[in-house]
C-alpha cells in the first residue's frame, strides 16, 4: 500500500486489525496518515461505529502505536503508518460501483436516486464520492448518506441543487427535531436557535425520502499548506471576515480584519461555512503561533470543539 500516494481527507483505512479510520489529512507525515478512528470490528463480524471518546480509550488500551504526536498540528491523535494501510477505500470508486452494481439495499438505492437528481442538473458525478459507512458497507437502514465533492464549482452547484430541490419538494429540510438532534450529537457551543440560524443557510445537507445526506467539499492536494504551528493558548476574537471564499473546504479558512490574527481555521464541521465575506463574527478557539512569528486561531482543537466556535454577528450582538 505504501506504493499508493494518493490519500485524500474522507478517505477510509483499513489495517489488518479490521480497524477503520477516515482519513483527516491526505499528507503523511512522518509517514503517517492523520486520522480518526471510526469503526472497529465485533465478535460477531461486524462493524461497530464509534464516537470521539469510545475511539480515544480503545486506542489507548488496545492500540497505543496508532497514536501519535503531530508536530504539524501539535497534537496527539490518531495516525496510521502507511505501511499498516491493508486497504484504501475511495468515495470516487464507490459511487462507480454503486451505479454498476445490482443491489436491493434500500440506503444504496436512494444514493443512487440522490446522485440522479444532480446528474439531472448537469453536475459532472466523476466529482462526487460516498464516504461513511456506505464506503465501507457498514450501512444500516438508520444510516445517513454522506457525499463528497471534489470541486468547489460542482459544489457550489450541489448547494444551490438541494436549495431548488428543496423548495420544489424533491428534497425535504432538516425539520426541527432532526436539527435537535444534530446540535446534541455534535456538542456545539452556540445556543440551539444560534446553531439554526447558521445551518439553514448552508443548504449542504437535507433529507431524500426520510434519509439524511449531507455534502462535504474535499479539494484533492494534500495539505501542505498549513505550517506547522506552536499552540499559545485560548482566544475570543471579534473581527470582520475579508475573504470568505475557502469557507467550505477542509480545514474552513477565513481570512479576517484582526490586527493580530488574520486566518481562522475550522477543523470541527460545525462551523465549516459559517461565515460569508463581510460579515462581522466571533471566534473563540486555540491561537498557534507560525514559524514566520504570524498567528492563527483554531477552532475544532478536538473534534466536539468544546468552548469553541464562530458565529456571525449579528445587529443587536455588534
Amino acid at each position: 500500500m505504501a506504493s499508493e500516494p494518493d490519500f485524500l481527507p474522507k478517505d477510509f483505512i483499513r489495517t489488518a486489525e479490521g480497524l477503520h479510520f477516515a482519513i483527516v489529512d491526505g499528507n503523511p507525515e512522518d509517514g503517517r496518515l492523520l486520522c480518526t478512528l471510526r469503526y472497529v470490528p465485533t465478535d460477531h463480524g461486524r462493524l461497530r461505529k464509534l464516537n470521539t471518546a469510545e475511539a480515544t480509550a480503545f486506542l489507548q488500551e488496545h492500540h497505543p502505536d496508532y497514536l501519535y504526536l503531530s508536530r504539524r498540528l501539535d497534537a496527539v491523535l490518531p495516525a496510521v503508518p502507511v505501511e499498516c494501510v491493508a486497504r484504501h477505500f475511495r468515495p470516487r470508486d464507490r459511487v462507480r460501483t454503486l451505479f454498476t452494481s445490482q443491489t436491493a439495499d434500500p440506503i444504496e438505492a436512494k444514493a443512487c436516486r440522490l446522485l440522479g437528481l444532480f446528474f439531472a442538473e448537469r453536475l459532472n458525478l466523476t466529482e462526487f464520492g460516498l464516504t461513511g459507512s456506505l464506503l465501507i458497507g457498514a450501512q444500516t437502514p438508520a444510516s445517513d448518506i454522506d457525499l463528497v465533492v471534489y470541486d468547489p464549482n460542482t459544489f457550489d452547484a450541489a448547494r444551490a441543487m438541494v436549495a431548488k430541490a428543496t423548495a420544489d419538494g424533491r428534497l425535504s429540510a432538516p425539520g426541527q427535531a432532526d436539527w435537535r438532534k444534530a446540535y446534541e450529537r455534535r456538542g456545539c457551543t452556540l445556543g440551539f436557535e444560534d446553531y439554526l440560524w447558521h445551518e439553514r443557510r448552508k443548504f449542504n445537507a437535507g433529507f431524500i425520502e426520510a434519509t439524511k445526506f449531507d455534502l462535504t467539499l474535499v479539494l484533492p492536494r494534500p495539505l501542505d499548506n498549513i505550517p506547522p504551528a506552536a499552540k499559545r493558548g485560548p482566544m475570543i476574537l471579534r473581527a470582520t471576515v475579508t475573504d470568505g471564499r475557502r469557507a467550505f473546504e477542509y480545514p474552513a479558512r477565513y481570512r479576517t480584519d484582526h490586527p493580530r490574527i488574520g486566518e481562522i481555521l475550522s477543523f470541527t464541521h460545525t462551523y465549516v461555512g459559517q461565515a460569508r465575506t463581510g460579515e462581522r463574527i466571533e471566534a473563540s478557539g486555540l491561537v498557534e503561533a507560525l514559524p514566520d512569528g504570524t498567528e492563527r486561531l483554531i477552532v475544532g482543537s478536538s473534534r466536539e470543539a468544546p468552548g469553541e466556535y464562530i458565529r456571525v454577528l449579528h445587529d443587536d450582538t455588534l
